[in-house]
This record gives C-alpha cells, structure tokens and sequence, in this order.
C-alpha cells in the first residue's frame, strides 16, 4: 500500500514527486485555451492534467435559496452555486479532445468526477485514475463507485475529520479499491501558509500506510517544495496560462513559468535529500585534503622539545591528525625538521 501506478508511474515514497496540473474553471470557457493549458502543462514538465467532470446540474440544484449561496468574502462573494458552476464546468464533449492530446503528448490525464454519471463518462473515456475532490470526501457511495473500477484513487482530505477521512479509506477499500493516496489540503482559495499543517503529511503516510500528498492553493511554490522535503509523494496545483486572465480559479493558480520553476525545485530538493550516510560524499573529497593537521612551524633541530609555538595545527591535512598534539607536546625531535613540514610520527621522540 505504499505505492500506487498511473499510467505505468511508480507514485510512493522513495520515487519522485508526481506533478498534477489542475485545469479546473481556467479555460475560461474557451476549448482552445483548455487545449492550450494541456500543451503548457507539458511543456511546464507535469506528469499529469487533470480535468474537472460535472455539471452544474449533477453537482447542485437551481434554487434561490440563501443555502445555496456563498457567503461575503473570497472569490466567490455572494455567488450562487448554479450558476457558479454552470460558468467553470468542462463541457463534456471536451474531454475526448483533451485526452487524445495528453496521450499525444505522452501526458496523463485523468479527471475528478462529482456524480456517479462522471464515473461512467469517465469509465468510457479510458482514463487511467481518479481523483476525488475534498468536497466529496463524505460522499462514500460516489467513492465506493470510484472503487469498484479498480483504478488508483487520489482523494483530498480538505476540511475532513480524522474520522471522516478513516471512513472514506474503508469505503474504498470495502468496495474492491486496492490503491489510493491521500492528499493534505487545505479549502480555502488562496490558502495561507500558517494554514497549511504540513505535518499532517506523515501522520496520513503512518496512520493509513498510503503515499501522501498535498493539494496546494497557497501562492508560490514554497509550500509545495516544503511538503516534498517532508516527504509528499504527489502535489496538485492550479494551472493557468496567465494569471492576470479573468477567470474563476485564475488568482491562485500558478503560469507556466511558474510551474516550471516549482517543477526544479522539487526535483533539487529531492536530489538534496539524499539518504541518511556519514560517509564522505564525492563531492568532499577534494574538501578532505584540505582539514586541519600538525605542522612544524619553525625549523626544529633533532632533540629540541615539540612546543606551541613550533608545532600547530593548520591546513592543510598533510600532517598528523590535530587530536594528538597534547601527547606530542613536551616530546623531543628525532631529527631535524625544516619549517612547514608535516609532521609523522617517526619525527617523534619517545
């Protein structure tokens, strides 16, 4: 359980960090565009894209209802659901065009499906996993559905109790789900790093022996790279083409470049991480020559008493190793010793 494949991709600990590009509402509702952040997501070096299938339909109810309402504040700010959603939906016709090109391109793509229909849309496309959103972490008979197709499952655990989140691993799990990755998320657009609780990361890795993850709406690419060090195996972005575009997702959604840049950073990180040695690397070999060692600093005639002011230690590591010079103090020369050589033990009386 503490790996996944997608699309023949090792995803667990010990592998690279999988990169999704969150498509989401910012093709603005435009096919070209959304084909175009499928093309950038490549070139950006994403190992998947990922669409959102729903309606406005199978996802909330037309009503006028104060419920089904956003509150003041954040992006949305008294926006109702419908027609929320009618605007950032993917239409369905869409997706058999998006998937030929990642599979052109050699790029994942999968899809987060918010009704049981999705799953069966999706099912007939051919897409290689799931994701689930956080929103969905409570609906068990969608998740079971997920299940029950026998592909991977990414499943954000935003806003999700201890409880809440055991319960959708046993849906799953109960339904025929063999492997599933849980991934750290925080709901809210943008996040702000001190709500990030990236230590939650190893906690869902330990408690659930699954790769863990983050589903990232904070700004920048810190958090992310942060979460990698901690040992995130997946990290889920937003992506668009510009941020200064109008759209729904777009204020907190990362640019090419951008996803570009987070892309090395990751993989640096991952290369410094490194394992856990005392050993020597290649790279400080040259290093080692020059630590510290005993050197005679004044010509010293045979006989004469080792002091401190003609045996020191300096660079570089030529000589006898700085720990024995307390035992060689008050010693004798055997010989004698020009100024600047390193000192043996055969210079050593007694």
């Amino acid at each position: 359980m503490n790996e996944i494949t997608i699309n023949g991709r090792r995803i667990g600990p010990g592998q690279p960090a999988y990169v999704i590009a969150e498509v989401s509402a910012n093709h603005n509702g435009k096919l070209d565009r959304a084909l175009s952040i499928v093309r950038a997501a490549k070139l950006a070096g994403a190992d998947a894209v990922k669409l959102q299938t729903y309606t406005a339909d199978t996802i909330t109810l037309k009503s006028d209802s104060p419920l089904f309402r956003h509150g003041g504040g954040g992006l949305w700010a008294h926006r109702d659901l419908y027609s929320l959603y009618q605007e950032a939906y993917t239409p369905w016709e869409w997706h058999p065009q998006l998937k030929a090109l990642a599979d052109e391109l050699q790029l994942t793509l999968f899809s987060t499906p918010f009704d049981p229909t999705a799953v069966d849309f999706l099912e007939n496309l051919g897409v290689p996993a799931y994701k689930i959103a956080s929103f969905e972490l409570v609906d068990l008979p969608l998740i079971q559905k997920v299940a029950r197709t026998g592909k991977p499952l990414i499943l954000s655990t935003g806003m999700g109790t201890l409880e809440e989140i055991a319960e959708a691993v046993a849906a799953f799990h109960g339904a025929g789900g063999k492997e599933i990755a849980l991934l750290k998320c925080t709901s809210a657009y943008p996040s702000p790093p001190e709500a990030m609780n990236l230590r939650v990361l190893r906690d869902l890795h330990t408690r659930f022996n699954v790769p863990a993850g983050l589903s990232d709406h904070s700004m920048g690419h810190t958090v992310a790279v942060a979460a990698v060090a901690l040992g995130a195996c997946v990290i889920e972005k937003h992506f668009t083409l510009d941020r200064g575009d109008p759209g729904l997702d777009s204020a907190f959604s990362m640019e090419p470049a951008e996803f570009k840049a987070m892309i090395a950073a990751i993989r640096m990180t991952e290369a410094a991480l490194g394992q856990t040695s005392y050993e020597a690397t290649a790279a400080e070999a040259e290093s080692r020559r020059f630590r510290r060692s005993l050197f005679v600093t004044r010509d010293i005639k045979a006989g004469e008493v080792f002091t401190p002011d003609n045996l020191r230690s300096v660079r570089p590591a030529a000589g006898l190793p700085p720990k024995h010079q307390p035992e060689i103090l008050g010693k004798t020369a055997t010989r004698d010793i020009p100024a600047g050589t390193p000192l043996e033990w055969g210079m050593v009386g007694g």
